[in-house]
């Protein structure tokens, strides 16, 4: 990849992933088209470490033209399949109880490439279990507030994870904007 490609990455990374690569998410996604990006290059990137030890990256196939990737803090995430409740939880979407990380996210990549789009992919994205099942329950619908997911638990306290998740955003772009190289920033 050129400087320029990876400069063009890392901003879209900053933008989609900065809580996930400042440690206070555990996983995000970016759909990047393959045609504007060239998605191993990308994916190389993430995996050499440059952007922290916990940092790894599965490409998900959604389409012919756009890719998902999902970037995620292995460590937070393990946190987050091991709370209470999500392993039952997740059986319900043929995940078993018994599954460690990887497998669970490979059942994960198996639920995104069929053709309903998988709506538990809410905990590997750090949402709460409450408001991933409110919103499988209500179908998408009657939430009581709606930020980077829609909440149907604890309004008060989606919102300050909001405001976290925005300040590590503005963080990381504002850095990238002034010069700084991302992988100096998350280190």
């Amino acid at each position: 990849m050129s400087a320029e490609d990876v400069k063009r990455f890392e901003k879209a990374l900053a933008f989609h992933a900065a809580p996930t690569l400042m440690g206070v998410k555990c996983g995000s996604l970016l759909a990047l088209s393959v045609s504007e990006y060239d998605l191993a290059g990308c994916a190389a990137l993430i995996e050499s470490k440059r952007y922290g030890d916990e940092v790894c990256v599965r490409t998900v196939s959604r389409c012919a033209e756009r890719k998902l990737l999902f970037v995620y803090n292995v460590r937070l995430l393990e946190e987050a399949l091991a709370k209470e409740g999500v392993r039952d939880f997740l059986t319900q979407y043929g995940y078993s109880r018994n599954y460690d990380t990887e497998r669970s996210l490979d059942r994960l990549c198996e639920r995104l490439a069929e053709s309903n789009f998988p709506h538990e992919i809410g905990i590997f994205l750090g949402y709460p279990l409450e408001d991933v099942k409110g919103f499988i329950s209500n179908c998408g619908q009657r939430c009581k507030y709606c930020g980077v997911w829609k909440v149907y638990g604890d309004v008060e306290r989606a919102k300050a994870l909001f405001e976290c998740y925005e300040q590590c955003r503005r963080r990381l772009c504002g850095e990238l904007a002034r010069g700084k190289a991302l992988c100096n920033i998350c280190q």
